[in-house]
């Protein structure tokens, strides 16, 4: 009798899992990317948004809100000020 089935090699995860593991990943990503991430130093990590976080609280789950967040906006890193610049 053969075996109809394929098994992975040991130690790839099966094709359902990767999918979800790449959404949880970029969701994530998202959340650690957006201006509203209110980052730990500052208490939980969470969506500070005034819309989200009422709902959300500070037990946040990137999965169920940043994939299709409309309030998402890219983090920037500030530009270095340049204190003696060609102001004058």
């Amino acid at each position: 009798m053969s075996d109809t089935f394929s098994t992975p090699p040991p130690g790839t995860p099966p094709a359902a899992d990767t999918a979800d593991s790449s959404a949880a990943s970029a969701a994530v990503m998202k959340f650690k990317s957006c201006r509203w991430r209110r980052p730990p130093e500052d208490g939980p990590e969470c969506c500070a948004h005034r819309d989200v976080l009422p709902i959300a609280g500070v037990n946040f789950n990137p999965e169920a809100w940043c994939p299709d967040c409309e309030f998402f906006k890219l983090r920037r890193t500030p530009k270095k000020r340049d204190d003696y610049g060609s102001r004058y």
